[in-house]
């Protein structure tokens, strides 16, 4: 079943030189459960893309519909509300809020989202078994200050599944982990989606975890391509 279209999407940018096209009439048809990575050189418009289909960037033309809805024709607090309760992120900087734990930090999500919030006791078991799946149990009460950088993206990478996402967008969510801890994570979420059905579109430079994707895309000056 189709659950993300995205049709001629196209995102330009004014620059002193004149028009910037950071993506140029992307299309692309993902099923539920699908898995996807895109590959390209720094500055091909991946991060665009990702921005466009998680609702944070609007298209400069093209539409983007996440089950038969156009997002970008909902107010304000629709599209805020198809981020909070349908998308997990990943963003290339772990973003932990410094003066929260670890623990603390996977529940902030939870606070914005109305059906996540009536779960009460049950959030934090959640928020400590995704720790744990992470492999981090023993940081549950650490600050962020007190974690490498490593430590931190896992404690990110925990915190897309707080709120049950649906489609999970990561821009380079192993960036800062050594070979071993990257394909461990490549390995949970490969468990994820097998399990729980999430949807994956992941953004990587690296070549060997692209390939382990059902699918695989490559992006060029804007330029959006599946790979065979």
């Amino acid at each position: 079943m189709e659950q993300l279209r995205i049709e001629d999407i196209t995102k330009n940018y004014a620059s002193n030189g004149g028009t910037v096209s950071a993506v140029k009439a992307a299309s692309l048809s993902v099923a539920r459960g699908d898995f996807l990575t895109i590959v390209g050189h720094s500055g091909s418009g991946k991060t665009t893309l990702l921005s466009l289909i998680g609702g944070i960037a609007q298209p400069t033309s093209g539409r983007i519909l996440f089950e038969k809805v156009d997002i970008f024709s909902l107010g304000s607090d629709r599209i805020s509300e198809y981020r909070c309760d349908k998308i997990g992120f990943m963003f290339q900087f772990a973003s932990l809020l410094p003066m929260l734990t670890v623990k603390e930090n996977l529940l902030l999500p939870t606070l914005f989202s109305p059906v996540q919030a009536k779960k009460g006791d049950a959030l934090a078991q959640k928020a400590e078994r995704l720790i744990g799946l992470v492999g981090l149990s023993d940081k549950l009460h650490a600050y962020p200050a007190q974690l490498s950088g490593g430590q931190q993206r896992r404690v990110a990478i925990a915190r897309a599944f707080m709120n049950d996402p649906a489609l999970v967008l990561a821009d380079e969510p192993t960036g800062d982990l050594d070979e071993e801890t990257e394909q461990d994570m490549m390995n949970f979420f490969k468990d994820m989606n097998q399990a729980e059905g999430i949807t994956f579109l992941m953004v990587t430079h690296n070549s060997d975890l692209a390939r382990q994707a059902k699918r695989r895309l490559r992006m060029h000056r804007g330029v959006l391509e599946e790979q065979a």
